[in-house]
């Protein structure tokens, strides 16, 4: 039963343009709180959406928001078993994320392939079928109590810092909030209205894209390039991105499961501008002539046409100056914006609104909506922008040479793995105890946005592989001194345990074997720093109940 709150009647407690992911689930908290919420998009549901591709994080923190808000909903979004039983069938599985590296006019070398494999064991990941998990979400929070406007355009914005915001549509329309959420993506009326743009965008990362959803994929397991790589876990049954000097390719399949009702299949190619710029030609002219000059990528593309129109963007990185101010936050993308590598888009917003939604709901229940009360997200989404850039940034560079990819590209594995330590850890001793201080500890942290704050050599492994791969850009430094330096920093390191051989050069591809995670838990009792040990068994013991339970 949802809790009431005294107010205004005429009056939202908050108002959310957008209604996609961010916007529905936190809609949904909120309603869920009793909180009045106002869920407003210019669009209708059910639409075509990217960010498509969770990873365990995501899963993961769905999990603990649906637990820590009481909106058992929420947990079918967890786990692909959960999405396939109780949210839609058109969605794929994802067992790994796998990268196969090609250089154009040259045989893909069977050697250089990276693979990193969800622990089948513990769960599997999603391929998620936005417009129906985005439509699940919507229906959720109206279900709850959220008022529901779509189509329904907001284009301006007055908010009083002591009175609160007033906002009207194109229609004349005109809706009164307590404080404002703009989940709405890059054309952000807030950042529009407050001019708050970071221009030009302090990100490193230059990326372009042009995607669809195609018919007729074949597995990449049947080209002939594949035939002799020694990936533990097939290409088809996960997220492929196929990388080369100046860009990358994704594939993420919806059909690759018995169960699926979806014959189609995401595709998304995302360059460099400054190497490959803009110059008139149709998406899909763009990606037969990328094929034409990778055969052995094309392969799979036979026979394969776009069910919908070709999407081509610009640049597509942007940032903001200033995402919280006087009753006011913009959320994940419309605060800003990198690349879809590693998908980390959804991830980002899963963050905000764990973070987010209690502060609201105190504020809804005190009244207190000073600026202050929400500060913490400026610094969380800022510190999350520039971990991903940073990030994103060395993998660009690194796609140049193979040696260096093969080094940036396990500074991504320890960073998704070791991250979802720090949340199943927290997660874990939230059930144990039932004390919400667990999550408040999360956001006390010098390095908010990073997935391992607590970890000085992690933090340090960041910053030296973006600033090596500034090097090898400015041709100060070669590829493969850089490569040895970030395997030496690994090979190093505290924060992992060395029967990983994560710093090894010929450790490509990653499996998380019951023998491996046997040995870990070894290390974690005996030779694990403090500030890991610990928070590694604690996960390790909430992963196993989790998996006894049913996969939740």
């Amino acid at each position: 039963m949802n809790h009431h709150i005294a107010g205004k009647r005429d009056t939202y407690h908050v108002a959310i343009l957008g209604a996609g992911m961010a916007g529905g689930m936190l809609a949904a908290v909120l309603a869920r709180h009793g909180v009045r919420v106002l869920l407003l998009d210019a669009g209708v549901h059910p639409r075509f959406a990217v960010g498509e591709s969770t990873i365990p994080y995501t899963s993961g923190m769905t999990r603990l928001i649906a637990q820590r808000y009481d909106v058992p909903e929420l947990k079918a979004l967890s786990s692909f078993k959960g999405i396939r039983t109780k949210v839609s069938r058109s969605c794929g599985q994802k067992q790994n994320f796998g990268f196969v590296y090609h250089r154009e006019g040259e045989p893909q070398d069977p050697g250089q392939i990276n693979q990193l494999v969800v622990p089948s064991a513990i769960r599997t990941e999603t391929h998620l079928f936005r417009q129906d998990v985005d439509a699940y979400l919507f229906h959720l929070a109206v279900a709850k109590g959220a008022t529901p406007r779509l189509g329904t355009r907001i284009e301006h914005i007055e908010i009083d810092p002591d009175r609160g915001a007033v906002l009207r549509s194109t229609s004349g329309e005109e809706f009164r909030a307590d404080y404002v959420v703009d989940g709405s993506g890059f054309r952000s009326p807030l950042a529009d209205a407050f001019n708050l743009r970071e221009t030009p965008t302090r990100a490193r990362t230059h990326s372009r894209t042009i995607f669809t959803h195609m018919v007729g994929v074949t597995p990449f397991d049947d080209a002939p390039a594949a035939r002799h790589h020694k990936n533990p876990n097939p290409w088809h049954h996960g997220t492929l991105h196929h990388v080369f000097d100046g860009g990358w390719l994704w594939v993420i399949p919806f059909d690759n499961h018995p169960s699926s009702l979806n014959p189609l299949c995401s595709v998304g190619l995302t360059l460099d501008p400054r190497r490959y710029p803009q110059d008139g030609r149709s998406g899909q002219q763009e990606f037969d002539d990328f094929l034409a000059r990778f055969p052995q990528i094309a392969h799979q593309f036979r026979g394969a046409s776009a069910a919908r129109p070709w999407v081509s963007t610009g640049r597509l990185q942007y940032s903001a100056k200033q995402v919280v101010g006087d009753r006011f936050c913009l959320t994940s993308h419309a605060a800003g914006f990198i690349d879809a590598l590693y998908s980390r888009g959804l991830t980002n917003t899963m963050e905000l609104v764990n973070a987010l939604a209690w502060r609201l709901i105190a504020a809804a229940r005190d009244g207190d909506w000073s600026t202050e009360r929400f500060a913490y997200l400026e610094a969380l989404q800022q510190g999350l922008f520039d971990f991903h850039d940073d990030l994103v940034y060395a993998s660009f560079v690194g796609f140049g040479d193979y040696e260096l990819w093969n080094a940036v590209n396990r500074t991504w594995m320890l960073g998704t793995m070791l991250g979802n330590v720090m949340l199943e850890d927290a997660y874990y001793r939230f059930l144990r105890t039932g004390d919400d201080a667990v999550f408040l500890d999360l956001e006390n942290s010098a390095r908010p946005g990073s997935p391992l704050p607590v970890s000085d050599g992690f933090n340090r492994m960041g910053v030296l592989t973006r600033e090596l791969c500034e090097a090898v850009e400015a041709g100060t430094a070669k590829p493969g001194d850089a490569a040895a330096a970030i395997l030496g920093h690994i090979g190093g390191a505290d924060f992992i345990a060395p029967s990983f051989a994560f710093g090894e050069r010929d450790t490509r591809c990653f499996n998380m074997t019951p023998a491996k995670m046997a040995r870990n838990a070894v290390w974690c009792r005996r030779e694990a720093p403090p500030e890991i040990g610990p928070r590694m068994i604690n996960a390790s013991k909430g992963l196993v109940r989790m998996r006894l339970r049913g996969g939740e």
